[in-house]
């Protein structure tokens, strides 16, 4: 229920195009304490070459707290984070330790 009622926010947001709100609709179904890459992302929304662009979707996030982009990760590594790769780790971890 409660993402049905969050994917209605993101649908309603008139600032995010329909590739962005698709990204963060998928990205509300990872899991706490689980990771995907930006390339999983995209092959998941339909376009397999846009992980780039998955990672600007997910700078556009308008709720973050709700919208786990924290849990998108590069596939060589951490990736970037609109608040700061320190916080990107530290919440991680918390979602890690607390699962």
């Amino acid at each position: 229920m409660k993402n049905a009622y969050l994917a209605s926010i993101i649908a309603r947001n008139r600032k995010l195009t329909p590739f962005e709100k698709a990204v963060l609709c998928k990205t509300m179904e990872v899991k706490r304490g689980d990771t995907v890459t930006y390339a999983e992302i995209a092959e998941l929304v339909g376009n397999r070459k846009a992980s780039r662009a998955v990672g600007n979707a997910l700078n556009k996030n308008p709720i973050p707290f709700f919208v786990p982009c924290h849990r998108v990760v590069s596939s060589s590594g951490l990736g970037g984070y609109k608040y700061g790769s320190f916080v990107k780790k530290m919440l991680l971890g918390i979602e890690k330790l607390t699962g």
